[in-house]
C-alpha cells in the first residue's frame, strides 16, 4: 500500500467524519446557544475547530498535490479533485464569510444560510471519501 495514498485517505476520512458531524451537531446546535454568550461561544468554537480543520484540509490538499506531481492519474483521484477544489473555494468564499458576520452575535439569517450552504461541502467531502475508497481498490 503506497504510504503517500494512505495518509491522503486518513485526511479525507478525518474530514469526512468531521463536516457530517458539524453538519447535524454543531451547526444546528448554534440556534439554541443564548443570545448573551453566542458571541463567546462562536469565538470558541471557530477557534478550536480551526486546530483541527485546518491541519488536515492542509494534509488532504497537499497530499493529492504530492500524489499529483509523483505521476497518479488515476481516474478516481482525478475526480476528486473536483470536489476538493469546491470545498476550498466553498470554505474560504462562502463559510468563513458567514462565520464572520455570526462572530458578532447570533443573526439567523447567516445561521441558516451556514447550515444550508454547508450540505455542498458535506456532499462534496462525501464524493470525495468515496473516491478515496475506490482507490484503494
Amino acid at each position: 500500500m503506497n504510504p503517500l495514498l494512505s495518509v491522503h485517505a486518513a485526511a479525507t476520512w478525518a474530514l469526512v467524519g468531521l463536516i457530517w458531524t458539524v453538519q447535524l451537531v454543531h451547526y444546528p446546535l448554534f440556534a439554541q446557544v443564548g443570545a448573551d454568550t453566542f458571541r463567546a461561544y462562536h469565538a470558541r468554537h471557530a477557534r478550536q475547530i480551526s486546530w483541527i480543520v485546518g491541519p488536515l484540509m492542509a494534509v488532504e490538499l497537499g497530499t493529492a498535490a504530492l500524489l499529483l506531481v509523483l505521476g497518479a492519474r488515476e481516474l478516481w483521484l482525478l475526480g476528486s479533485l473536483v470536489p476538493l477544489a469546491f470545498n476550498w473555494l466553498a470554505t474560504w468564499r462562502v463559510q468563513i464569510p458567514l462565520h464572520g458576520q455570526l462572530s458578532a452575535g447570533f443573526d439567523a439569517g447567516a445561521h441558516r444560510r451556514l447550515v444550508s450552504s454547508n450540505w455542498w461541502r458535506t456532499a462534496a467531502w462525501s464524493i470525495r471519501g468515496a473516491c478515496v475508497l475506490f482507490g484503494f481498490w
